[in-house]
């Protein structure tokens, strides 16, 4: 097991994201690491990579290229009223219809991460200008609108006057529902430190859930709503004990958990590991509490083998991570969301 002290940054390799990049974008899945060219592209996984290039400012070889290339497919995913499609055939073929699903929320979050993060100022004026176009319109689902509010926070961040990013920010946090806190998550014994109470605005964990207290703390601090941020703290804690099993992270599976489902469960997807790690980053900022440092290392721990199986989640020959944590190990295949998952969890900085 590797051991990632606190305030480590882990050198960022691409060398399996270039891998799966082509001329036309990145590439969704792979048969171990080679791109399986017959499932295409999608506008989900070119807007992870968008973000993650931004994020990196050029620090990594090919990161300003890959900027650029996901860019270009995000725009081209967007029709003219703002809708987004997500599926893309090898032919260079869009194969489904626009909508504001999670890809139109995802892309929102890369246009706005662009536009208040990128060091090249064609990215931040196309970012700036895509994220515009697809936030006049808004999505009936509660991930897209996270997603998207996650693309208003990064231009508050730049701009805490911009009026589009305030609105679409504001009503995604107000927007996030409330159910009873009377359902019982489980046993004692089974749960460690966990409440016993079920405090998830929503009746199942799904998947990427981290983002939906991330945006109540990011309303907290950028709109200064403080009963946002309360409750997004409260709700990250939450999260945190309960996909948390014998001091390390044991996550939701990719069927979800509800009340009086018990841990560990299989398989687990790297994607919740990075939406974990990326509300407790924004918890440290927003409260300077060293107890949000340790949850965050513990999210990047678990990709080094501090997890329910003890193995590592990442390919040291070719830095690319694996699709997801399964009862015996590994899923060897490397994709493009679980690799962006690994090494966007890597590159977040802490406070030595």
């Amino acid at each position: 097991m590797i051991s990632i002290s606190r305030g480590m940054h882990q050198p960022m390799r691409t060398d399996h994201l270039l891998t799966l990049a082509d001329s036309r974008g990145i590439l969704e899945h792979a048969n171990g690491t080679v791109p399986r060219l017959a499932h295409g592209y999608c506008t989900d996984d070119n807007a992870r990579l968008l973000i993650f290039a931004v994020r990196d400012g050029g620090a990594s070889r090919g990161t300003e290229m890959l900027a650029h290339l996901a860019m270009r497919f995000v725009q081209d995913s967007q029709v003219p009223d703002g809708a987004v499609r997500n599926r893309m055939s090898f032919t260079r073929q869009w194969v489904d219809e626009p909508s504001t699903n999670d890809c139109w929320g995802r892309a929102v979050w890369a246009l706005g991460t662009a536009a208040a993060r990128s060091n090249d100022a064609l990215l931040r004026h196309r970012g700036l200008n895509g994220f515009e176009r697809s936030t006049r319109l808004d999505s009936a689902w509660l991930r897209s609108r996270c997603f998207a509010a996650l693309g208003a926070a990064e231009i508050l961040g730049r701009d805490p006057y911009h009026p589009t990013a305030r609105r679409v920010l504001g009503d995604a946090a107000d927007r996030i529902p409330t159910l009873p806190q009377s359902r019982a998550v489980g046993s004692a014994e089974n749960r460690g430190s966990n409440s016993v109470t079920w405090l998830w605005p929503e009746r199942r964990l799904t998947y990427a859930n981290a983002v939906i207290p991330e945006v109540l703390i990011a309303a907290g601090t950028l709109l200064g709503e403080k009963r946002h941020l309360q409750r997004g703290l409260e709700l990250l804690d939450w999260l945190v004990r309960t996909e948390s099993n014998d001091g390390h992270l044991s996550v939701t599976s990719h069927v979800g958990r509800g009340p009086t489902d018990t841990g560990p469960q299989f398989d687990q997807q790297p994607i919740e590991v990075a939406a974990i790690a990326d509300a407790t980053h924004r918890a440290w900022l927003a409260t300077d509490d060293p107890r949000w440092l340790d949850d965050f290392e513990s999210c990047r721990s678990w990709f080094c083998g501090h997890n329910d199986v003890g193995v590592e989640m990442f390919d040291r020959a070719s830095s690319g991570g694996y699709d997801g944590l399964t009862p015996t190990g590994p899923n060897l295949n490397q994709g493009a969301e679980s690799t962006l998952a690994m090494l966007s969890t890597l590159q977040e900085r802490m406070p030595t």
